[in-house]
């Protein structure tokens, strides 16, 4: 959405609710901005570029906004890119690469942060965030500031960790707002973590939050609770599930974070969206402490970003939660961290993510929020907001993309919350004639209704630790497969279009030989289109 002047904002937001125009001097009416926010977060955005915001610490080399916006945003106009979610470092709290007097700007040039441009870009009239705003206004891209709620890569005793928090007067200040210390680590989460039970700290996250809206033209805030997804020093502590009482002082942060965003939307005239990255299931979030659903249901927040380093629950229920409330859900993409080098590299390639796209836009999201994806160059970003495109191009479905996952920071143990699979090589399953295995993969076409003159080849590759003695018996939805190859530790199957279900698929594997036993390491579908260019 093109940003326009205030007063045209207010007349603008009024007509798109179907109301008469308000005087000039008038605020907007609380439910005026209401319906005009509920029209905004409804809006298209195919593909959220989720931007760390890292380019004046690392890529900038001189103050200008078009050395700037050259590494990671010039390129995206006129791609599939509707919002950009910019971070302006947060990293960790308290620390921001905007023009804050509320927080601190990461001004460090030690060690590897040593070309750290950031305080000449603010001394030369360049503040990022402003950059971004304007490049957004001026390519009908909607710009979100993304507000890293608990960062703790300065949790590290080596590497940048020292340095990140030798830069943070906050945390050198006030070690007593930290969830531990190097030598008396919490049992989850990283020891530099800040303790959301001080209200000085939730009093600075509303105050940070504050600061932005008051001073830039963004289109809405971005609260990343998964980046790091630990926020009570009881509970990290204690190794326990937060309570009740945690929450609600959660909740009622979130609620004057929303609060903030109304009054300063009725003075701008516009909305101001807010949006949340949780993980994606309701009982985890509120064992870390975040009740999503009262969020939800109290109108609190208008978008809603699930997932990270991990994923807990089919896409299905992330959407069901969200068309519950009447509010748009998007997948956080995030790259695959399987530690296999070679499983690994399969899974980061642009057949992998148009596969990852098919999916998530099939089982119901609202668009795609790719993170830590920084090429602008790539693919992805022309390809991945047309299902139909992408549909009629080489791409590949897993069963997992992530495998068990861990979020950096080591917050709440997950795996007991875990209800997709996991496999990968290095979370295999042990099979044997007397114990198969069944295992999910979700697609995202009905390849039988493409309009197409032929039907693309879809092959299933199962992976196993050796070779598999005497064969395998490989079912798909119920109907028998018959291998095809056989090597280097893989089994092919030749599967027809008709055979694949949209969303769901199962496999069951078991062996043939009574007395083998091997470890089923992975699975790939692989849908290739002869014509594809």
């Amino acid at each position: 959405m093109i940003r326009l002047s205030l007063v045209a904002s207010a007349l603008f937001a009024l007509l798109v609710v179907g109301i008469g125009p308000a005087g000039a001097d008038e605020l907007l009416s609380l439910d005026q901005l209401k319906a005009a926010r509920k029209e905004a977060a409804r809006r298209e955005r195919r593909v959220i570029f989720n931007n760390d915001g890292n380019e004046p610490i690392y890529l900038c080399r001189d103050t200008t906004p078009e050395g700037l916006l050259s590494h990671r945003t010039t390129p995206l106009a006129d791609t599939h890119v509707d919002t950009i979610f910019y971070c302006t470092w947060s990293s960790g709290f308290g620390m921001f690469t905007h023009d804050t007097k509320v927080g601190h700007v990461f001004k460090t040039k030690e060690d590897l942060f040593s070309k750290n441009m950031i305080d000449k870009m603010l001394t030369a009239g360049t503040d990022p965030l402003t950059v971004m705003v304007d490049f957004g206004k001026q390519n009908d891209i909607e710009i979100f500031w993304s507000f890293r709620m608990n960062d703790t890569h300065d949790a590290g005793l080596s590497g940048y960790g020292p340095v990140m928090l030798r830069a943070n007067p906050l945390k050198l200040e006030h070690p007593d707002w930290l969830i531990g210390n190097p030598k008396q680590r919490p049992k989850f989460g990283g020891w530099s973590a800040v303790d959301y039970g001080c209200p000085e700290i939730r009093d600075l996250a509303i105050q940070y939050v504050e600061e932005v809206c008051q001073n830039y033209g963004v289109n809405g805030i971005e609260l990343d609770f998964f980046r790091h997804p630990v926020f009570f020093k009881r509970a990290a502590q204690s190794g326990t599930p937060c309570t009740e009482e945690e929450r609600t002082l959660m909740t009622e942060m979130v609620r004057q974070i929303r609060k903030v965003t109304e009054e300063e939307g009725q003075k701008r005239g516009s909305p101001i969206l807010l949006t949340v990255r949780v993980p994606d299931s309701v009982p985890y979030c509120r064992d870390c402490g975040l009740d999503i659903e009262t969020w939800l249901s109290e109108g609190l927040i208008d978008m809603m970003t699930v997932s990270g380093y991990y994923r807990l629950s089919p896409w299905e229920d992330s959407v069901a939660l969200g068309n519950k409330y009447d509010v748009p859900v998007y997948p956080s993409l995030d790259e695959s961290r399987v530690r296999d080098p070679a499983a690994k590299k399969a899974r980061m390639t642009v057949e992998a993510y148009r596969g990852r796209a098919l999916a998530a836009r099939s089982a119901g999201m609202a668009g795609l929020n790719l993170f830590n994806s920084f090429n602008p160059h790539a693919a992805i970003w022309r390809e991945l907001g047309d299902s139909e495109l992408i549909a009629k191009k080489d791409h590949d479905y897993f069963a997992s993309i992530r495998g068990v996952g861990a979020a950096a920071g080591g917050a709440l143990p997950h795996r007991a919350y875990q209800k997709v699979a996991t496999l990968n090589p290095k979370a295999p399953l042990t099979l044997s004639a007397k114990d198969p295995a069944t295992v999910s993969f979700y697609t995202g076409v009905d390849y039988q209704t493409l309009d197409s003159p032929e039907p693309p080849e879809i092959k299933l590759h199962l992976q196993f630790d050796q070779e598999v003695p005497k064969g395998v018996r490989v079912e798909l939805n119920g109907a028998k497969l018959e291998p095809t190859t056989a090597e280097s530790g893989w089994v092919t199957c030749q599967v027809d279009p008709a055979q694949l279900k949209v969303n769901k698929n199962e496999v069951t594997v078991s062996l043939l030989d009574q007395d083998a036993s091997v470890k089923w390491t992975d699975l790939r579908c692989t849908v290739r289109w002869n014509d594809a260019p």
